[in-house]
């Protein structure tokens, strides 16, 4: 039986239905019954739910907590398919009882204090926030809404975080680069400022020097996007390749892409002239022509190990639970005689 024509119904028109409180049917709605509610009256106050048409009141449960159920993900590349399976396992994690909603940063900046002041006017549950700046947290004003970075290194003991371990997709990259005798390696850096950017490159150096290649340390930069990276490649691949490198490793998939364009530009056979690695290990990475090596970052696993933690400190867990660092891994392929 629908509810009265033009008359919103109401939970204390479903409790009296139901014969039970306004605040059961609050719990039996809401998912919170389990432990609380018997089974009988659960049964009853999803009859008279059926029975009367209602639908959960959200903008006022809201304006009652003082926050909303949303769950914002901060992030500067959303386009990105990466974010895509980022996404995905956020969504999986949180289930049905947040709202995921998407805020893409201008210019494809790293997200700030400046941003969460914006999206902390829709009064979110939590903020999941992706590769922040560096002073993110400096410039931080106290008393916002709970939050958890991700794949920022260097922030763990200041804040919930979920990070990459990048040292095995690293440690294999390199020694897969050095059994095809490579001893000299180039470097395209992110053009925005991030925690991870950096780990990347200090660590492929590191890394690199232990097995006696050398990374050129020149600080070329690109933007993230395909087209950023090919000009910046087209440029400097002439400079690169006289300086004795015989591989580049792009900061991010994006951008490897963008190489291997400035390589057929310039006539170059990959990895016969070049071999180009990056990171992430995008889908497209197994279809580009060469196919693309890359460090595999789990993107699904980190939306997912992000938003089990949000939820853990949106339950009063401190910050949550210790989180372990997601392992990496390389995809070799065919741009580095995979």
């Amino acid at each position: 039986m629908a509810g009265p024509v033009g008359r919103r119904v109401t939970a204390a028109m479903v409790a009296r239905r139901a014969g039970t409180s306004v605040s059961t049917v609050s719990l039996v709605v809401n998912g919170k019954s389990r432990g609380r509610v018997s089974a009988v009256i659960t049964e009853r106050v999803r009859a008279a739910v059926d029975e009367l048409g209602y639908v959960v009141d959200h903008a006022a449960s809201s304006l009652a907590r003082g926050t909303t159920d949303l769950v914002v993900l901060l992030a500067p590349d959303l386009p990105n398919p990466y974010f895509g399976r980022v996404t995905t396992g956020i969504r999986e994690a949180l289930g049905s009882r947040h709202q995921l909603m998407l805020s893409v940063i201008e210019g494809g900046e790293q997200p700030g204090a400046d941003d969460v002041r914006r999206v902390a006017a829709f009064r979110p549950a939590g903020l999941l926030v992706h590769a922040p700046s560096p002073t993110f947290l400096d410039d931080l004003e106290p008393g916002g809404p709970p939050l958890v970075l991700m794949d920022a290194p260097g922030f763990e003991g200041r804040a919930a975080t979920v990070t990459f371990d990048l040292e095995p997709g690293v440690r294999a990259l390199v020694a897969h680069l050095a059994e095809a005798g490579h001893t000299v390696l180039a470097y395209l850096e992110g053009s925005t400022p991030s925690a991870t950017f950096t780990v990347r490159r200090e660590l492929l150096a590191r890394v690199a020097a232990e097995h006696g290649l050398r990374v050129l340390d020149d600080g070329t930069r690109a933007g993230l996007t395909l087209d950023a990276a090919a000009d910046v490649s087209t440029e400097e691949l002439p400079r690169w390749r006289a300086a004795g490198a015989t591989a580049v490793v792009a900061a991010a998939d994006t951008m490897a892409y963008g190489v291997l364009a400035a390589a057929h530009r310039l006539g170059l056979a990959v990895p016969g002239d070049i071999a180009v690695a990056g990171f992430d290990d995008l889908p497209y990475s197994q279809v580009t022509a060469p196919s693309l090596t890359s460090v595999a970052l789990p993107a699904e696993e980190l939306g997912r190990a992000a938003a089990q933690r949000l939820a853990a400190v949106l339950a009063g867990d401190g910050d949550g639970a210790d989180a372990p660092l997601l392992p990496s891994r390389l995809a070799a392929r065919a741009s580095t005689g995979a």
